[in-house]
Order: structure tokens, then C-alpha cells, then sequence
């Protein structure tokens, strides 16, 4: 074996042993996913349009029952059954009705309506004008399970469900706690070799999230004020030109140890990125749509949809972002907290929404949330439980919106749909969810089977859900 090939090998090895490690700090403003790097496929590399899915992550498992709530009286009954002191009143909810293009229609073949929460007003006119979707009943799962399958426990299931450190990580990687990639990365992979800046490919304004990790693309960290520079470089240090030079020299130089080599790359890398996307956005449009103040999810959003007006400068073709909020473990007080919640969710979403139509590019953006679960139905005290399924939207130009897919689940406690307690049984997955946000960037089936290793166990037909 040659030195180099030596070389070659003991630097994968090192990789691979610290697939789990974020290099950061000062002069890193990165979470960079130390796997293997892997030759990422070419999907796409030559498209020339721009096309970007942006992750609203909601940590804590949203309460499913008090966002999407059912509106038909006898529905609306059953809800309010079982959890009078969380409910809604119906009367509250006349403003928030859904009127999708086709009505949704459960499994004995009944029209079903539904109202958000009153707090998501600001993205019913999203809905109305045809760029919102609302998707039922999605969630973790490794087949398609009916109820009798999972109490017999004869087919594989999502490992430690109801857990929030591992289905936050099911959910964004397929694998629990520990997974060194996550599918938004895998997507990252096919499209970055067509990026021309490939460090822009995968951005996390929120912090680090294994939904972002790629074995080739790299999650890139960025503030809420935009990318975080190394301040011994940005002014003379100690009022010394000649000292930050001196600095620059020695944080980049290379090295022959392998972890000193690994950090100057990246620090390096670090540096040349803080110059190209602070150049960039200062050149940027600037965006006149109005942001809610004091929320930090609409600060997240701010940024990327800066980020994508500079999208051309920076030489992206195709990104994925990530943004998040806390809060939503609500097993007390929701009534008091969850509106609240709801509500900075809406005002930052419509906000970013109406950015997009701002800058002419809302057809290239589709956002869409997802949670660590759903909760039970039944309440806890003056709370609800961890739970499995759970409802969420997607929104963007591109979306075939004013319409509600999935079918409705029974609302009821042990109900043919739940596992106890309306802890929903999901009837759709999230490979199949995130398959569709893959197709629509531009994977190949062939690249969504070797993203998503679950999407194999589901018919052709069922992969792609149709909301984009």
C-alpha cells in the first residue's frame, strides 16, 4: 500500500469515526457531519432554474388536535368529548374554515370539514388562493401498519416511538438518535456537485440538525443576522494588519496531523464562505415585506428568504433549509401556551410566504412542517400526551393547494385509526411526504429509493402524495 493510499485510508477512517462531531466556534460557522464522504450522485447537476424546500421543524411534538380541528358537527362533537377544558368552541372557529376544491371524505365515505386553530388565520388566504395543502395523519412508520398489525406487533415499526429525541431523528433521518445523516442532506448530496457554491446547498439558520447532514453536502450554519465571521480577522488584530495576517496564516495553514488538517480545511472553508455570503447579500434585493417583530422562527425565515434573493450571487440552483421552534411538549398549560405558538408559527410562515411572491420566486420555495409527533387527543390534566400522527402544511407556488390530502382520520379514543388515547396510527408516511418534496427538487425514483430507506416497502403509485 503507497503512502498516499495510506493516507487515503486513515483519513476516511477519521471521518468515519467522528461522523457524529460538529466542528464550530468562532472561526466555524458550520455544523459540518464528519461521515464518510461518499461520490454524490449528479441528479440534476446541469438545471439551470432554482428550486429550494425549506423544513419548519416544530421540537416538542405539536398538539394535532388543537391545530387542525374537525367542523362538522357530529366530529366537532367527538373532539369536544374528549377534551372539553382544550377545546375549541365551534363558534370560535367560523373564521378559520377550510373550503378545499374537493371535500375530504373519510373511510365509510363521509364529506369531513375541518378549521384551523383561529391563531393560523394569517395563512388562510395561502390556503384559499390555492398555494396551501394540509396533509393528514403523517408520520414516522417503516411500512404501511394497520391497527391489528401494530397491537400484534407483525411488522417492523419506527424504533422507541413516542420518544422525542428519536423521532425528532426518525423523522428527519429515518434511523433514531445517532443518525449520521438526515434525508434533507441525502437530497443535498444529489444536487450539490450542480451548485456553484456548493457550501450553500444545505443551510441551517436554527442551529444543527441531523435533517441536514449529508455523507457530500455540508450543513451550513447561519445566524439570524447572517453568517458568523472569525472577528480576529475583520479588524486588525491588536490594531496590527500584519498580526491577522499572521492569525489567518496560522488557523488555515495546512497540517500533517489529520484532525489539525481537518479543522484548518474547514476553518478555512469557513472563511472563504463568510466572504462570499457576506458580499452577496449586501447585494441582495432588499425584501419590503414586513416580518412580525419579536419572532425568532419570522427571523429565521427572514434569512433564508435573503438568502435565496442572493441565491444567483452565491451559485445555488437547488437548497435546503432548516428552521425551527421549540415549545410545543405541552403536556400542561396548552390552552394557554399552544395559541401563542400557533400563532408566531403563522405570522412568520405568511410572512416568508408573501416574501417569496416578492421577490418573484414563491414558485421555486415549498415549505413545509413537520413535528417530533402528534399528541394524544385524550387530555393530561391540562395538556395531552406524546403521540404519533399528527397534520401539517405544505405551501408555496408550486403547491396544489385549496385542498386536503390523506384521508380523515375517526375521531375517537381507540378509534379504528388510533392506538389508544387518539394517538393517531399514521396513513402516511414520512418517506412518502418527503419522496414527493424529492420529486418535485428533481430526484430520480431510483435516488428517493437510496434516500429514503423506507419508501421501497410502498407501492410506485404511493410514493409521490401529488401536493406539488
Amino acid at each position: 500500500m503507497t503512502e498516499s493510499t495510506t493516507m487515503n485510508v486513515s483519513r476516511r477512517a477519521f471521518l468515519q469515526r467522528a461522523s457524529a462531531m460538529s466542528v464550530a466556534g468562532v472561526a466555524t460557522p458550520w455544523a459540518l457531519n464528519l461521515a464518510a464522504m461518499a461520490e454524490a450522485s449528479a441528479a440534476n447537476a446541469a438545471a439551470d432554474d432554482y428550486k429550494a424546500i425549506v423544513c419548519v421543524f416544530l421540537y416538542g411534538g405539536n398538539d394535532y388536535g388543537n391545530t387542525l380541528i374537525p367542523y362538522d358537527s357530529g366530529n366537532y362533537n367527538a373532539y369536544y368529548n374528549l377534551r372539553p377544558t382544550l377545546a375549541y368552541t365551534r363558534d370560535s372557529l367560523t373564521g378559520t374554515v377550510l373550503v378545499p376544491t374537493v371535500a375530504p371524505v373519510d373511510a365509510a365515505g363521509f364529506s369531513r370539514q375541518y378549521a384551523m386553530a383561529p391563531e393560523l388565520a394569517p395563512l388562510l388566504p395561502i390556503f384559499n388562493a390555492g398555494k396551501m395543502g394540509v396533509m393528514l395523519n403523517v408520520g414516522t412508520l417503516v411500512q404501511p401498519t394497520t391497527k391489528q398489525q401494530y397491537t400484534s406487533k407483525s411488522v417492523a415499526l419506527p424504533p422507541k416511538l413516542f420518544s422525542h429525541n428519536d423521532q425528532q431523528s426518525v423523522w428527519q433521518s429515518s434511523a433514531p438518535e445517532g443518525a449520521a445523516s438526515g434525508w434533507g442532506g441525502r437530497m443535498g448530496d444529489l444536487f450539490v456537485a450542480g451548485n456553484g457554491n456548493t457550501t450553500f446547498t444545505c443551510v441551517n439558520v436554527s442551529g444543527n440538525a441531523v435533517f441536514l447532514s449529508g455523507k457530500t453536502a455540508v450543513q451550513y450554519q447561519i445566524s439570524t443576522s447572517g453568517s458568523v465571521p472569525f472577528n480576529a480577522l475583520q479588524t486588525p488584530l491588536f490594531g496590527s494588519s500584519a498580526a491577522s495576517s499572521a492569525l489567518q496564516t496560522l488557523v488555515t495553514q495546512p497540517r500533517a496531523h489529520l484532525l489539525e488538517n481537518e479543522y484548518t480545511r474547514v476553518t478555512n472553508r469557513s472563511i472563504s464562505a463568510n466572504n462570499i455570503l457576506s458580499t452577496a447579500l449586501a447585494g441582495a434585493a432588499q425584501i419590503t415585506t414586513p416580518f412580525p417583530a419579536s419572532n425568532n422562527l419570522g427571523d429565521q425565515l427572514k434569512m433564508v428568504a435573503r438568502m435565496i434573493s442572493s441565491a444567483k450571487a452565491i451559485g445555488a440552483k437547488r437548497q435546503v433549509f432548516f428552521v425551527s421552534m421549540g415549545g410545543f411538549d405541552t403536556h400542561d398549560g396548552l390552552s394557554t401556551v399552544h395559541p401563542g405558538l400557533l400563532k408566531s408559527v403563522a405570522d412568520a410562515v405568511s410572512a416568508f410566504y408573501n416574501s417569496t411572491v416578492e421577490l418573484g420566486i414563491a414558485d421555486k420555495v415549498t415549505t413545509f412542517t413537520a413535528s417530533d409527533f402528534g399528541r394524544t387527543l385524550t387530555v393530561n390534566s391540562d395538556g395531552s400526551d406524546h403521540g404519533w400522527g399528527s397534520m401539517h402544511f405544505m405551501l408555496g407556488g408550486a403547491v396544489k393547494g385549496q385542498r386536503i390530502y390523506g384521508t380523515p382520520p375517526a375521531v375517537a379514543n381507540d378509534g379504528p385509526d388510533d392506538v389508544g388515547q387518539g394517538r393517531l396510527l399514521p396513513s402516511t408516511s414520512v418517506d412518502q411526504y418527503a419522496a414527493t418534496l424529492g420529486k418535485w427538487l428533481g430526484a430520480s425514483d431510483t435516488d428517493l429509493l437510496s434516500l429514503l430507506p423506507n419508501l421501497s416497502n410502498y407501492n410506485l403509485s404511493s410514493r409521490n402524495l401529488g401536493f406539488v
